[in-house]
């Protein structure tokens, strides 16, 4: 028997796991899986679980839409990191991207984001929460690792909390780097890897990471990501306590996770907004 016709969902995809997990996961609930692939960005393995795959530039609006129309796609999800230090040279937009960002007060991640989403809505391509298949990858709260944080780390947590809602606020960035009252590194085009490299050398052994979600973030896309690399960026910098915003960030491997940050006696505290 053949899957319905409304069982599609599309993928708009960026680069890291997510795109592939979301793929395994839609095809295991029957939905037919229609690729739009960002060149430079994208693994090839998304390949895998599709239908139908269209490698682009980011910026080729036109194309993205006829991919999905041509494939009957009325639903997608936008799923996966761009590196935004690429962007810049790569970026090729065409007439409908222009056009779809034309007026804009300010070119910020979210600005951009949602004019591209409810560009692609007035085309009847409904963009859906990339969790929507996935909530069981949402963090649950509370302290995932045998370390706990000491109280000069609880008092870092909580100023790192604030600081970080307030760049997200301002749509700089999710993530900051803080040590014994200073604020180390603050995330901005270089993503959260770079930021705790920066912050962790200058902590020298003794830095915490906050990574939230944006106060006004659109949680279709963009929603805070971390794993088992997340943690080995922060061993390798120095870093000794990770803290993420509970329901609000994609937990990738979590169990690798956990037994790496347990190897290396980081602690991983997921907690709510207050």
């Amino acid at each position: 028997m053949g899957k319905p016709d409304n069982k599609k969902i599309g993928i708009i995809a960026g680069s890291g796991q997510f795109p592939i997990i979301f793929s395994e996961r839609a095809k295991e609930n029957g939905f037919s899986v229609y690729v739009v692939a960002y060149v430079n960005h994208a693994d090839p393995e998304v390949e895998e679980n599709a239908e139908a795959v269209e490698w682009l530039h980011i910026g080729q609006v036109k194309k993205l839409i006829k991919f999905f129309k041509k494939n009957g796609v009325n639903e997608a999800v936008m799923i996966g990191a761009i590196k935004k230090t690429k962007v810049i040279s790569e970026i090729k937009p065409d007439l409908k991207a222009i056009a779809m960002v034309a007026g804009m007060k300010n070119t910020h991640d979210d600005g951009i984001m949602s004019a591209f989403a409810r560009g692609l809505e007035k085309e009847g391509i409904t963009i859906r929460p990339s969790t929507f298949l996935l909530p069981d990858l949402l963090a649950a709260p509370g302290c995932w690792t045998k370390r706990k944080p000491s109280k000069t780390e609880k008092a870092d947590i909580e100023l790192g909390w604030k600081i970080a809602k307030e760049v997200g606020r301002l749509d700089i960035g999710q993530c900051v780097v803080v040590s014994e009252g200073s604020v180390l590194a603050v995330e901005a085009i270089d993503g959260t890897d770079a930021t705790i490299a920066r912050g962790g050398k200058l902590g020298r052994g003794n830095a915490v990471v906050v990574k939230v979600c944006k106060p006004n973030q659109d949680t279709r896309f963009d929603i805070p990501a971390i794993g088992k690399s997340t943690i080995e960026t922060m061993y390798n910098s120095g870093a000794t306590v990770l803290t993420v915003e509970a329901g609000k960030a994609v937990v990738f491997n979590k169990s690798e996770m956990i037994s790496c940050a347990d190897k290396y006696g980081i602690s991983i505290i997921a907690q709510l907004d207050e």
